[in-house]
Formats: C-alpha cells, structure tokens, sequence
C-alpha cells in the first residue's frame, strides 16, 4: 500500500455495527456475535461507540470468498 493509500485510508469513515449490519444483510446481534468471537472483523470502542475499519470488514469478506 503507497503512502498515499495509508493516508486516504486513515481519513475514511469509521463503520458502525449498523452500517455493518446493512451492508452485510445481517442482523446487529450478528455483527455483536462474529466480532466478539474473533471470527470476523473487530470491533473497537471510540470513547463509548463500538466502530470497524471498513478496510478489516472488506479483508475478512476476502477470507469468505476464498
């Protein structure tokens, strides 16, 4: 990944357990449960808001499809 990459990465938004939800065609408790268990993308807390890395989300559908 260039450095120019890294830095628009930075700067993309964060994705929420609903966005997630949405976009995957699952439930919000799904997500809960695949982040919680290690499987899937992780889950991390910004200040009291659980948050995803759109690129960690993108990554682990890559692992499904392979």
């Amino acid at each position: 990944m260039t450095a120019a990459e890294q830095h628009e990465e930075q700067r993309r938004p964060l994705a929420t357990p609903d966005e997630l939800a949405a976009y995957l065609g699952v439930s919000k408790a799904t997500i809960y449960q695949w982040s919680s268990r290690g499987g899937a993308f992780p889950l991390f807390r910004v200040g009291r808001h659980l948050r995803a890395r759109w690129s960690d989300v993108d990554a682990w559908l890559e692992k499904q499809a392979a």
